[in-house]
Formats: structure tokens, sequence, C-alpha cells
């Protein structure tokens, strides 16, 4: 008997079928050990020893796999083709050892790039060893992670309330974000003109561009105004013109190469909107398979690869079916062979394409994210083994006999369209590609101008990065592997370091903090060049060219020492840094050349950032005497400048302020007899720079009184809550549409709404609802829930309620489970008070409990290490 191990139970039903009755085909379902998530899991102090552990899930998988494998004689390791899957490998071996179940055991290893009968019998034909230096620097890469990431965090956690994590690639992709932002926020404006004309010689009318005037050849800011512009207007329009040269030249245009995994993450977020994980997990469909004639067939190579090129077999069958699709005039004369540019590349495996040429999409019936992402690949793989696209380029030049004034007309005109009868690159900044033919013109005939267009822009600063956009860029420096981009521009999601609007990363304040502090702390480790560099020496680890415990002792020498430096540093240092590293975004330059920092309530102090736990926010260095906070991000031109009594309240007498809090903008009133000023937050969709009179005292005079319940008399109010506009009476809260119903909505409706809320299960029995998903901890899903007392964590079995006046949506996972914890610990409602004075009691009598607690604890410690060494 054969046992054989995949990675996923779908490739494993698929591969029984085409192994037979011989083998028995396993899943581990990934990975079966795994670094704690503690301190202390990797050891510098003892060469780098990685403690492991195998959760309860994996035990289970192991235990199945082991129980096989003593039932046979040859154990085949099938996981997937890359330093992940090699990795894999390696933790069952180890995990086997550990149980002792190899012993006469034969142990190959295969790795095979499609899931295809013949791709997979073809691997099995040829195994091989396990490659260990895949392993080491999949260790070194994973010791590193680990070292960076558990060393760095807690400094961030201590100097940074509020900040979450930083590591080593997620760091440097963040900064590559944050730069960005600087760069548009340092960016000023510039106008310029373009001066065209429309010109006939002899033909029809045409138009061209003016390139030169007064003798000098223009650039695109050469004419920054409107006069300016007008001025060549009248040159033009007196200028004796002839056409002085007409050139035509051929141009052609190659197809791109079939897709890395790195460009079909950025073509799939251009042309499909797929985020890089959406795409991932949708390539692991595709390269996992679909029934077709009732066998399970993988659609596509393996998607996790930096290479370009095809297999001889594949490149015949793409040219065999240009041939039947498009003609011979499609078919270039030799296959096309490519090569990466890419830094850092590692190409072992083939580009991403499909298994069968000949299953052509419209053919197949799948998923609409299937059917989209194969299509794309499959034209992708077909167009890069097509005929070159053919051009004419026509340049026709227009001058005076002196030169002095000078015109230029392009046309470009497509004569054969090749490959791109099947698939155009996508690009971030999308070019007209369409054609613009230029009349036949002979050179010296006279030219004359008719109509002339005077046109005003301004230039634009560098756009904000998408996530093909940011893909690319970290490709081309070198930074990560494209199998980790998508998680790694996930986890700054998470962390709520930055934000997606229009498909665009804009960095949260939080994130911008986080990196402020590791450029002037930590320089080093968020550099590009360091960052690749490391690349670049995880790579040689994987070429058998440098010791990884080596690579891991060089590193660790140096960022231990930088962490030990910064240990001391006080919180006031790192406010000062911050200040003047945010400075441009925090504190902009003024138009009327004031102090940007000067206190817009007192007048006197001081702008400067303070730390709470929420984050980052500005705060006035007269408190407790002045009292102004305002969050990171300036108030921009639009927007309100400082607080400001907004009106006086018709009722009161009383002023309504519109103040700027580290949570936004919210109104005030101080009542008489009242310790604490009323107060009401400016809602979402109402632009406090633009908040009327009429609105403002809407706002403060909230909840609103709609009328009495018939049932009982009692009051029933409008207000908007945390969680939106509500109607409330006795102990029903219902939703209601927007904020314009908080003070237009009848009793009628209100009645109405509350009953829907009850009969839904509004105060008795009524199932939560889940607010927010925040993903899985070890393995079980952790959700955010509206509950009948506000909303809380949900893990398991345990319910652990929110902190008062914490927004659902900016809970983290991290966050959640903090909580989670403290709620454990607690034990419930009933328990915690005994659980408070337990330890209370054994302080005070810590000398008679001593002696009779002692032996019921060593036999626990005892009990404890030798579970642990059994797991390990």
């Amino acid at each position: 008997m054969n046992v054989v191990v995949v990675e996923s139970p779908a490739k494993a039903k698929t591969i029984n079928k085409y192994l037979g009755s011989d083998y028995t085909v396993l899943a581990s379902f990934g990975h079966v050990r795994d670094l704690p998530a503690k301190d202390g899991s990797v050891k510098p102090d003892e060469d780098f020893e990685m403690a492991w552990e195998v959760d309860t899930a994996s035990a289970k998988r192991v235990k199945a796999i082991a129980d096989a494998v003593r039932e046979s004689d040859r154990l085949i390791l099938a996981t997937d083709p890359d330093r992940e899957g090699e990795a894999i490998s390696w933790h069952l071996l180890e995990a086997l050892q550990k149980r002792r179940v190899l012993k006469d055991v034969v142990i190959q290893r295969v790795a095979f790039n499609a899931i295809t009968k013949p791709a997979i019998l073809e691997a099995m034909a040829h195994p091989r060893a396990v490659d260990m230096e895949l392993v080491n620097a999949y260790l070194a890469r994973r010791a590193l992670d680990y070292l960076v990431g558990f060393t760095l965090s807690p400094v961030l956690w201590r100097k940074l309330p509020g900040s979450r994590s930083a590591g080593r690639v997620q760091s440097v992709a963040l900064r590559l974000i944050c730069d960005r932002e600087l760069d548009i926020e340092k960016f000023r404006a510039e106008e310029y003109w373009s001066v065209d004309a429309e010109i006939t010689a002899n033909s029809d009318p045409f138009r061209a561009k003016l390139v030169t005037l007064d003798g000098k050849k223009l650039q695109k800011l050469s004419i920054k105004d409107r006069a300016s512009a007008n001025a060549a207007v009248e040159a033009i329009n007196a200028a004796d013109l002839s056409i002085t040269g007409v050139e035509a030249k051929p141009a052609k245009r190659n197809p791109p190469p079939p897709f890395t995994t790195s460009t079909l993450q950025q073509e799939a977020a251009r042309k499909l909107g797929f985020s890089a994980t959406r795409t991932m997990q949708t390539a692991q469909k595709l390269y996992e398979g679909v029934t077709l004639g009732g066998e399970t067939t993988g659609l596509i190579t393996y998607m996790r690869t930096d290479g370009v090129s095809m297999a001889p077999e594949a490149i015949s069958q793409a040219r065999d079916v240009i041939g039947k699709e498009h003609g011979s005039l499609y078919v270039p004369g030799a296959p096309r062979m490519y090569s990466t540019k890419a830094k850092n590349a590692q190409e072992a495996h083939e580009a991403i394409r499909p298994t069968s040429f000949s299953r052509l999409p419209e053919k197949l019936s799948l998923d609409p994210d299937m059917a989209r992402l194969y299509q794309l690949i499959w034209r992708r793989a077909v167009a890069s083994q097509m005929e070159s696209a053919r051009f004419e380029r026509t340049t026709v030049d227009i001058a005076t006999p002196d030169s002095k004034t000078a015109l230029r007309a392009v046309g470009t005109v497509q004569l054969f369209d090749g490959f791109l009868a099947l698939y155009q690159e996508g690009r971030d900044d999308e070019e007209d590609e369409g054609e613009n033919r230029l009349p036949k013109l002979s050179q010296g005939a006279s030219a004359k101008v008719g109509k002339t267009w005077a046109d005003q822009h301004f230039t634009q600063p560098p756009p904000r990065f998408t996530e093909a956009s940011l893909v690319k860029r970290m490709e081309e420096l070198g930074i990560g592997r494209p199998s980790t981009y998508a998680s790694t521009l996930q986890v700054l999601r998470d962390r709520d370091y930055v934000q997606m609007d229009k498909n665009r990363f804009h960095p949260l304040d939080k994130g911008r903090v986080v990196i402020a502090f590791l450029e002037n702390f930590f320089a080093r480790y968020v550099e590009y060049d360091f960052t690749a560099a490391l690349e670049t020496q995880l790579d040689k680890v994987s070429a058998g060219e440098l010791d990884w415990k080596q690579l891991l002792r060089d590193f660790w020498t140096d960022f231990r020492a930088a962490v030990d430096e910064i240990g001391e540093l006080r919180i006031t240092n790192v406010l000062d840094a911050l200040n003047e590293a945010l400075a441009p975004h925090i504190f902009p330059d003024k138009e009327d050349g004031s102090d940007p920092r000067l206190c817009p309530s007192c007048g006197e102090g001081t702008l400067s950032l303070r730390l709470g736990k929420f984050g980052a926010f500005l705060g006035c260095s007269n408190h407790p005497d002045c009292s102004f906070t305002r969050q990171m991000s300036p108030p921009g031109d639009d927007d309100v400048q400082g607080d400001r009594v907004i009106c006086v309240h018709p009722e009161t007498g009383k002023d309504v302020e519109l103040k700027n809090g580290r949570f936004g903008w919210y109104l005030q009133m101080q009542l008489d007899g009242e310790d604490k000023p009323k107060r009401s937050s400016i809602p979402k969709g109402w632009d406090a720079a633009t908040l009327t009179e009429e609105q403002a005292i809407k706002l403060i005079d909230l909840p609103r009184t709609v009328g009495e319940h018939p049932d009982d008399g009692q009051p029933i109010t409008a207000n908007i809550g945390r969680y939106g506009p509500y109607v409330h009476h006795d102990k029903t809260y219902a939703n209601i549409g927007s904020v314009e119903d908080v003070f237009e909505i009848g009793v009628n409706r209100a009645i109405s709404v509350i009953a829907d809320k009850r009969a839904n299960g509004g105060r008795r029995g009524g199932s939560a609802s889940a607010l927010k998903d925040l993903g899985e901890h070890d393995g079980k899903p952790v959700k955010i829930m509206s509950g009948r007392y506000g909303p809380y964590v949900k893990y398991e079995k345990i319910n652990a309620t929110l902190p008062k006046d914490t927004d659902p949506e900016s809970v983290t996972l991290e966050q959640a489970m903090e909580w989670v914890e403290a709620k454990a610990a607690k034990g419930g409602k009933k328990k915690a008070p005994a659980k408070k004075k337990a330890p209370a009691k054994k302080k005070t009598a810590a000398k008679k409990t001593t002696t009779k607690k002692a032996p019921a604890k060593k036999p626990a410690a005892k009990k404890t290490a030798a579970s642990k060494a059994k797991a390990e």
C-alpha cells in the first residue's frame, strides 16, 4: 500500500481516482505545525531553535496519516510545488518521526504543476527527496518574520498606544503607501497651457500641436498663463506655414508574456476589479479543478510562480488553437520565448496557463468569478504566442521658413491587429489606443490655419496606489514574495493602517504614526533596499549558497541592539520626533503665514501629538486649562477651521458650539445647573463646514419626542446613536432609515417600526445579528454581534461586551481576543467576585497556605511539561 499526502481534500479525491486502489491519498489541510503566537517560539539564544506546535485539528490529521503509514511501505509527499509546499512536507515528516511510524518506510517527494492525469503520473514516475535548501529558506523567512513581529510590536504597544503590530514586509508596504500620500500632500499644482491649431494643406483638415515658439522648443510647462497662450495663438495666425516634413515609420507591438502570480493579481485588479485575495482564492479553485466528463480536472497550472515560460507541448497547443480560431496569419514563424526581468525571480515553474488550450472559456460552465479569471488566463497565455500587432506611425512637421514657429501632428494607423484581436493589457493610466488618421500630405505644401485652441491644464499629483500598482511596485523593488502579497495587503487593512477608497489605498492616521515612528527609530528596517537585499539573501539560502542560521545571526545582532537602544526612550522624545516627521500632514502651512501649531482655541498653546488608547490625536500644550483636541488629519480647504459658536439656542439662550474632538466634529451646549455640557455628534453624511443654524438646533435638541404610545401612554422618542438613527419606546430600540427620519418620523410609522422590531425578536428571544466578521482565531470564527444590551464579541461560547463608546467597525481581531480572554479569565458574572477575592486571600495568608498548596502545584507543572514535550 502507498500513502500519498496532498494539501487539500479536493485534490486528494481527484488524485486518488487517477492513481487507483493501490494508493491511499490523504489531505494535510495545509500546515500541520506552526509557531505558537507567543513570545519565545523562536529562541535566538539557543541558535534559533524553533518551538513548533500541532493544534488540535492538525493533530487529528497527523494521527490519521500516521495510522495509514503504519500499514504501508511507501509515503509519497505530494504537497504544492513551491517553498511553502516543501515546508509542509518537511513538517509532516518531523511530526511522523515523533510518532515513530517511518521505520522501513520509503519516503518520496513528488511535485506536479497541474492536477491532470498525465501531469500526476509523470510526477509519480520521477520522485525525489525533500529539498532541504527550500526548507531552510522557509525556516529563515519564518524566523525573521516572527522575530521582527514579536520584538518590534511590543515596542509599538509601549511607545504608541493604539498601534497593533509591525512586520518585516508589512511595514515596508505601508511605508510605500504613506510616502506616496506625503508626496501628494507636498504637491502644488502648476498651471500650464497647450495650443493646437486646425491645419489644411490642400487636404482635409487635421489637428497639430504647437511645439516651437520664438525659436524655442516648448516643454510641457513652457506656456504658463492665458496671456502667453493668447500670444502663441496670435503667432500661429500670423505665421507663414508650410509642410516641412512627412515621415511614416513602421512600428510593432509584441504581446506580453503569460501570467506570473504578481502580474495575474495586477491584471485581475485592473480588468476584473478583484482584490489580490479574491484573485488567489479563485485561482486556487481553477487549479484544484472542476468536474468535466465525470472526472475532476484542474483547469490551470500552479498559480504561485515567478516563471514566464511555458512547456513546449503547451506552446504547441496554443499555436494550434491560434491557427484554428484566428487563422495562420496570427501564428508567428517561431514560438515565442520569454524570460523574467523581476528581481529575485525563481523560474523553476511554468507561467500560469490553461492545462489544455483546447478548453475554450466560452465552452466551460463555471461560476462567475472562475469564468472571468479563467478567460483572462486563457486569453493572456494564447495571446503570448500570437503574431505582433503592426502599425504605421506618421509624423507631420509644419513650420515657418525661419523655423521660429512650428507645429507637429502625429498619426498612428493599425495595419494588422495581431494579438490585439484577442487581448490587450490593462494599464493603471489607461491610454487612448484609437487610431488618429492623417490625410495624404506633400512636403513643401502651403499650410493654412483654421481654428485654434488654447486649453488650460494643471499638473496632477502622483496617484495613490491601487492593489495592482502597489503589487507592481513591490515586485519592482524586490520586496516580499508574490505568493504573500495578498496576505500582506490584507493585514494592513485588518490593522486599520489603511483603507480603500475608490479601489485606492489611503493611509489612516494610525498607519502614518507607525511609519513615522519606524522611520525615525528603526529606519534601516523599513528601507526598501535593505528589505530587498534580505529577500536576495533568502533566495541564496534556497539556492544553497548561504547558511540560513548565519543569515539569522547577522540580522539578529543588529536588530536586537536597535530594539534595546529604543527601550529607554521617553514618550516625550517619541512625540517630538513624530511632530517633526508628520508636520507636513498634521501642521500644513497656512495661507496667511501664521503658525500652524498655534492652538485655535486659546490662541496661546502649541498643538502637539498625544497618544491615547484609541491612537494619536492633537491637543493643546495648555491642557488642562485648554481642552482643545482634534484628529490628526487637518481640516481641508473647505472644512471648518477650528472650534466656533455656530448659533445661540432660541429657547435656552446658550451658545451652541461646533467643536472638533478626537472622534470628529460635534456640537456642545452648556446648560445651567448641569456639570457636563450637552453634546451631539455630527452624523455621517452631514458636513460640519456647511452646517446651518437650523440643523445645529435640531441636533442639539435630540432626543426628539415623537408622541405617546397608545398602549401605555409612554413616550416614543427619536435619536441618533452609535449604530445610526432609531426610535425608542420602553425597552425597545428600532433602527430607522436615515438621519432625516429622526426629525420627520410620525407616531403611526414609529409605532409600526417598533411593532416590527418586537415581532422579529426585539425584546425577547430575538436572535443576535452579526455586525462584523473579524476572521478566525485557532480556526474558529470571531464575530461582533448586535445584542439586546449593545454590541459584543462572540467566540465559541464566550460573549465579551465591547467597551463603552467603541465603534464596532473599528475593532480588530487582536482587540476582540483581548476582551474575550479577559472575559474568560473572569469566568462569567457570578464567578468574577470569587476570583477577585481568591488572590487577595492567598496574598494575606501566604505563609499558611504555602505548605498545603505546593504539592498540588508540582504534579500539575510536571504534567504540563510532559505533555508539552510530547507535543513537540
